[in-house]
């Protein structure tokens, strides 16, 4: 098998959690610097729009080779994308599919359901709910708890932070309570 063959396929979890895993100590070992996405919002703002907010009145630029990854995770999703992408059909678990046909999905052509993640379909209640009502209440989750699932879960709990323990439990449990109870209320509008 080719690499390139090779890096198409879905990496099995002991590969890819590992990878991501060292991620926090080569960030503490090359510069002391902690893992962490959403307080990126933070430092765009505090960089475009200078006011007087006390929130946003502090050193963004120490922070800048945070904005330099989060545009390498993007510029990896892109090359990921267009050049990685697997053209195999995706496997969905027939169990899983008979529940997501009681949905109306039955579109597994990518990676997330054209009947949910679509132009058409975001302009739907359900559509709204989904993206705009959880994109906030991602954001506005991952501020109150003072960063998000991979400051908490990967840099917080290596760290061994009780805080991030706490943060990583709550996420858990609010994904569980959505997928298991919400997402499939919010499906049947």
């Amino acid at each position: 098998m080719h690499m390139i063959e090779w890096i198409k396929q879905p990496w099995p979890w002991y590969v890819a959690g590992p990878l991501v895993g060292l991620t926090v100590p080569a960030l503490l070992l090359l510069g002391n610097k902690h893992f962490g996405i959403s307080a990126n919002l933070r430092h765009v703002c505090a960089s475009c729009f200078p006011a007087n907010i006390p929130f946003f009145k502090y050193d963004y630029k120490k922070e800048i080779w945070n904005l330099f990854f989060v545009a390498g995770i993007l510029l990896g999703g892109i090359i990921a994308a267009v050049f990685l992408a697997n053209a195999a059909v995706i496997k969905v678990d027939p169990r899983l599919a008979k529940e997501l046909a009681h949905y109306g999905i039955t579109d597994y052509s990518n990676m997330v359901p054209v009947q949910l993640y679509s132009w058409a379909s975001l302009l739907t209640i359900k559509g709204i709910i989904l993206m705009a009502g959880g994109g906030f209440l991602v954001g506005f989750g991952s501020r109150y708890a003072g960063g998000c699932t991979s400051g908490h879960a990967i840099m917080g709990l290596s760290n061994l932070q009780w805080p991030s323990l706490v943060a990583t439990v709550c996420f858990m449990a609010g994904g569980f309570m959505m997928a298991n109870w919400l997402l499939p209320l919010i499906l049947t509008l």
